[in-house]
């Protein structure tokens, strides 16, 4: 029983009362589908002739076909010119005439003769300022700021100038050391492998320690030149040294330094100092 269906409506048939809501159901759902509305909201209508323009494009070909036959025209024009001269003279061999020349020929006469007196007068008159007086005031001027001026005038360019000295002493000094140094490690291993290959007998050895006082000691012949040589550096490094504080303080050029070569006596195992002569 209640599954059957139930009218909202008491009715004698429920079966038929069934169908007809059904039916009544159906039609508005219809009438629902099919309802317009109160307000339009489609697309407006499209006109063809504001889309297709055809005047317009009727007075573009005009302009064109205008266009073409002017430049047909000219090109035609310019074609008989080339191969032709042409119908154009432009030569004028007539002269200008103007019917005031004379008035501005005597106006131009007049203002020239102005110019030429007011010319005179200016180089006629004499200057009120003296530029020599003015030049004198300067120089003393410039003599009185130089007396109360903390540094003399143009002094950057004497430091300048002394620094410039400086850097040349000094590169002349480093090259005569060098070529010292050189010099003296070149003539070193010389004298050492020559001393070292004079071999000495025992009694020789004994002989030269019998003459020599017992104060001195005795030294090989290597270590006497090794000795020497750094000795000379030294020496010369101390000499180059004073050298460049001199040049430093008298602003002179550097001296280059001359060594002599080392005097090492064979018969003697004492071997002498260098000599260096500046």
């Amino acid at each position: 029983m209640h599954r059957a269906y139930q009218p909202i409506q008491p009715s004698h048939n429920k079966l038929l009362q069934k169908r007809w809501d059904n039916t009544y159901y159906d039609e508005h759902r219809t009438r629902l589908r099919s309802a317009k509305s109160v307000v339009d909201t489609k697309a407006p209508q499209t006109y063809v002739h504001m889309h297709l323009k055809l005047k317009k494009l009727q007075l573009e070909e005009e302009r064109m076909s205008t266009i073409e036959r002017d430049n047909r025209l000219l090109l035609e024009k310019m074609s008989q010119i080339i191969r032709t001269r042409g119908r154009v003279d432009n030569r004028n061999h007539y002269q200008y005439r103007s019917l005031n020349h004379e008035k501005r020929q005597r106006e131009l006469l007049r203002v020239t003769k102005e110019n030429q007196k007011i010319l005179g007068r200016i180089t006629v008159r004499e200057p009120e300022y003296s530029h020599a007086r003015l030049e004198k005031d300067w120089r003393d001027q410039e003599k009185l700021m130089d007396n109360i001026a903390r540094y003399p005038k143009n002094w950057w360019k004497q430091v300048e100038n002394q620094r410039k000295r400086k850097q040349k002493s000094r590169g002349q000094s480093g090259a005569s050391t060098a070529r010292s140094m050189d010099s003296s490690r070149q003539e070193t291993p010389r004298t050492i492998s020559e001393m070292s290959s004079r071999k000495q007998t025992p009694s020789d050895d004994h002989r030269e320690k019998s003459t020599t006082p017992n104060s001195e000691k005795t030294m090989t012949p290597r270590n006497s030149g090794r000795l020497s040589t750094s000795r000379s550096l030294k020496e010369v490094e101390e000499e180059d040294e004073e050298d460049i504080r001199e040049e430093d303080s008298k602003d002179d050029t550097a001296s280059e330094v001359d060594i002599k070569p080392l005097d090492n006596t064979t018969t003697s195992t004492k071997s002498s100092p260098r000599e260096d002569v500046v």
